[in-house]
C-alpha cells in the first residue's frame, strides 16, 4: 500500500479541509497527517483513525524558526519514506515541498487555497512571491483552488508548470445534508418576497476581509433602514491584521451590529439571515460563500478569485468591486429595496452549489488525481 502524507501548517486547517477525507483515503493509502503539534492534532488522529506527527511551523515569516521546521520536516520524511506528500497552506507548502524534494519523495503535491502576495506591497510582496515560486519549483504537481488562482500563478510567472483545477475548483466540497435548513429544524427558503433586514458575515474580523468597508456601508444603510441588522460571526486577529479603531468602535457600540465571535456551528446564523455579505480583498476559494449558498442565502461578494466563480452576478448574488464602500452600500440597499429579486436569487443559491460543490464529487476528483499521479507499485 502506498504511503500518503497530508500536511498543513496548523491542525485547524487539516480539520477544515480534510474532515472525514483522511479516513476515506485510508482505504487505499497508508495515511499520515503532519501539522504543528497541539490537542487538535490528537483529535484528528482519533477521529480519522490515522497516524499524526507534530512538526512545529509558524504562520508568519520567521527565518530561524522556518529553517528549524524545514530540518525537522526533512528528518520526518526521510524516516517515513512516503510515496506522496500533499501540502496545503503557505508555510506548510514551502516547508513540505522543499523537505520532500530534499528527501527525494517521488510525488510532491501542493494545493494553493489562496495567494497572499496579490494584496501585499514592496519587499513583502517580493518575498511572498519568491516563497511561492520556490514551493512550485520543488513540487511535482500543483493544484490551484480555482481558475483565478491558476491565472495568478501563471500570469505572474510563479510557475510555468502544467497546472490544473480539479472539478469546479473547490478542494473541500460541502456536505449538503449538514449544511441545510432542515438539518437544524428550519424551513427551507421559499422563493416568495419578504422583507430583507438581516445581513450576516462569517469569517475572521480583520481588515483583509473588508470589515472596515462593511461596517461603514452598513452604518450608512442602518441610518436609512433602522430595522436592518448586521451579524458578524468570527474572531478578531488584532495582532496580524486589525480593523481600524473607528470600525472597532462602531462594532462595540452595537447600533444594529452584533458581533458573536467564533462559533463552532455557523448554520443557525446563516438560517437566521437573509443575505451573506463577504467583501474580502483576497481569497482562494471561500467556503463561506459555498456554505451560505447551501443554506439558501444569496451573497454579496467582491470581484476576487473564488468568489467570482461561485457567484453568478444577478443569479445567486451580486458581485461588486473590491475595497469599494459605495458599491457595497448600493448592493446591500438593492437587496433591501428589491425583496422579490433577492428571493429569486435565494431560490437559485442551493441548486447552484449542489450542482458543482457536493462533497463526494469534489473528493472523487481528488482520488482520481491521486491514482493518475501515484508512482507504480
Amino acid at each position: 500500500m502506498l504511503k500518503l502524507v497530508r500536511a498543513a501548517t496548523v491542525p485547524m486547517s487539516l480539520n477544515a479541509f480534510c474532515n472525514g477525507l483522511l479516513r476515506e483515503l485510508s482505504a487505499d493509502y497508508e495515511v499520515v497527517a503532519i501539522s504543528s503539534p497541539d490537542e487538535d492534532l490528537k483529535e484528528i488522529a482519533e477521529r480519522e483513525g490515522v497516524r499524526t506527527i507534530g512538526v512545529p511551523m509558524q504562520r508568519h515569516i520567521s527565518p530561524v524558526n522556518d529553517l528549524k521546521s524545514l530540518w525537522q520536516m526533512w528528518r520526518v520524511l526521510r524516516r517515513e519514506k512516503p510515496d506522496i506528500v500533499h501540502s496545503m497552506t503557505p508555510k506548510a507548502g514551502l516547508v513540505c515541498m522543499v523537505a520532500a524534494w530534499l528527501a527525494r519523495v517521488p510525488v510532491r503535491i501542493h494545493t494553493f487555497t489562496g495567494l497572499v502576495w496579490p494584496t501585499a506591497t514592496g519587499i513583502k510582496r517580493k518575498l511572498l512571491m519568491t516563497t511561492d515560486w520556490l514551493t512550485c519549483a520543488c513540487a511535482t504537481h500543483i493544484i490551484p483552488e480555482g481558475e483565478g488562482v491558476k491565472s495568478d500563478l501563471l500570469n505572474h510567472h510563479i510557475t510555468h508548470k502544467d497546472i490544473r483545477v480539479l472539478g469546479y475548483g473547490n478542494v473541500r466540497g460541502i456536505d449538503l445534508s449538514y449544511f441545510s435548513r432542515e438539518a437544524i429544524g428550519r424551513q427551507a427558503t421559499e422563493d416568495t418576497p419578504r422583507a430583507i433586514h438581516r445581513f450576516v458575515f462569517v469569517g475572521r474580523i480583520v481588515r483583509d476581509k473588508g470589515i472596515n468597508e462593511l461596517v461603514s456601508a452598513f452604518d450608512r444603510l442602518h441610518r436609512e433602514y433602522p430595522d436592518t441588522q448586521l451579524v458578524l460571526v468570527g474572531g478578531r486577529e488584532d495582532e496580524l491584521d486589525p480593523v481600524s479603531p473607528d470600525t472597532l468602535q462602531r462594532i462595540n457600540q452595537g447600533d444594529g451590529i452584533e458581533a458573536v465571535g467564533s462559533q463552532r456551528d455557523v448554520r443557525p446564523y446563516y438560517a437566521d439571515a437573509d443575505v451573506l455579505v463577504f467583501p474580502s480583498y483576497r481569497e482562494g476559494f471561500p467556503n463561506v460563500v459555498i456554505e451560505a449558498g447551501a443554506m439558501g442565502l444569496p451573497s454579496i461578494v467582491t470581484d476576487i478569485n473564488g468568489s467570482r466563480e461561485i457567484i453568478i452576478d444577478g443569479t445567486n448574488g451580486i458581485i461588486i468591486p473590491s475595497q469599494d464602500e459605495q458599491a457595497l452600500y448600493q448592493a446591500m440597499k438593492q437587496m433591501v429595496d428589491n425583496p422579490d429579486k433577492t428571493a429569486a436569487m435565494a431560490a437559485q443559491a442551493r441548486p447552484l452549489i449542489a450542482s458543482r460543490y457536493e462533497q463526494s464529487y469534489v473528493r472523487q476528483c481528488l482520488k482520481d488525481f491521486y491514482k493518475a499521479v501515484a508512482p507504480a507499485q
